[in-house]
């Protein structure tokens, strides 16, 4: 079973601290069973404080890291503070201990960790948005994008604040169990299973008056439509604006134009299918809004790296979806 080990540090944030068994200890097959273990630690197998008025009991020292398949390190309340001569010796040769082939993965401002130790060198990563300045001036060799959700580079992976923690981990599930799995989790935790958009969303900027119009139900009237042609000037009329306001609209509440938006909603639609349908991958094409399987095999490569058959026939084998640069809006299951 693929163990998920979960590093405590002094200060850890207990909402972020929970993630991670809250969505991977949630994970089941169709059968029931479960697809995941998770096992937390600390440094020194002693309990923990936590940024809140209390303390968790840890059972288990850094030495679990060596049983590694995924670590996982939620924030704590030093973690902004961190540059590179920032790094604790006890937690660095906690990090020596990670297995070659294991995953890590960052939540918010752990990407200090990461960043402190080297592994996201020359790497596209991301972090919460209002420190994501500060970390690009500390860390100039990472490649910050604080617009997105989460950043899937292979190995290494980064969230950005507190959600987007959950978002990450539930692409995780996806992207070893396919989306059925994923679903399964999100439903039973109550939350969606994909999140459009990315960070920009949430950065503060003036509120709109409460008359103004918004672009969601035509973006829930375009979900519905995929398989057709939706040109912007439709879209447009269907929210009742012009198109240059419905631009703007859109970009402020989603973070995204509308084309691009739509093109990886196409993309997700057509990954649902190849993996839980057996339509011929020309239907998909079409039932996708891409019309033809050589506009889908060229999408779904832009997207994530393989062609449709490749990928139908890796959930079909039970294993992972090839890695890559992933963000949010390309991995949305």
């Amino acid at each position: 079973m693929h163990r998920v080990v979960v590093l405590a540090l002094e200060g850890v944030y207990p909402f972020e601290l929970s993630i991670p068994v809250r969505i991977f200890g949630t994970a089941t097959d169709g059968a029931g069973e479960p697809l995941y273990e998770v096992v937390t630690c600390s440094l020194d197998g002693g309990p923990v404080r936590t940024s809140a008025d209390f303390t968790v009991a840890v059972e288990h020292g850094s030495e679990l890291l060596r049983t590694a398949d995924t670590v996982v390190i939620p924030p704590f309340t030093c973690g902004p503070a961190a540059d590179r001569e920032w790094l604790p010796e006890g937690l660095a040769a906690a990090l020596s201990l990670l297995p070659p082939a294991a995953r890590i993965v960052s939540i918010c401002t752990a990407s200090y960790v990461l960043a402190a130790a080297g592994l996201l060198d020359d790497r596209p990563a991301t972090t919460h948005w209002n420190e994501a300045d500060h970390f690009q001036r500390t860390f100039p060799r990472v490649k910050v994008d604080a617009k997105v959700l989460f950043i899937d580079d292979g190995r290494v992976l980064t969230a950005a604040g507190v959600a987007a923690g959950i978002d990450l981990c539930l692409y995780m599930v996806r992207r070893d169990h396919g989306s059925e799995a994923a679903n399964r989790v999100a439903r039973l935790c109550v939350v969606p299973p994909w999140r459009e958009g990315g960070q920009a969303q949430y950065i503060a900027r003036p509120v709109p008056a409460p008359s103004a119009a918004t672009t969601a139900a035509t973006r829930a009237w375009a979900l519905e439509r995929l398989d057709r042609p939706l040109p912007l000037a439709e879209l447009a009329e269907h929210a009742r604006m012009s198109v240059r306001t419905f631009c703007r609209r859109f970009v402020e509440e989603v973070g995204m134009p509308p084309g691009q938006w739509l093109q990886q909603r196409r993309v997700d639609h057509a990954r649902r299918l190849l993996e839980t349908t057996d339509l011929p991958v020309d239907q998909v094409a079409a039932a996708a809004g891409f019309g033809t399987a050589a506009s889908l095999r060229q999408h779904l490569a832009a997207a994530i790296g393989v062609s449709p058959t490749a990928y139908r026939h890796t959930f079909r084998a039970g294993s992972r979806t090839p890695a890559g640069p992933v963000s949010p809006a390309g991995a949305a299951g």
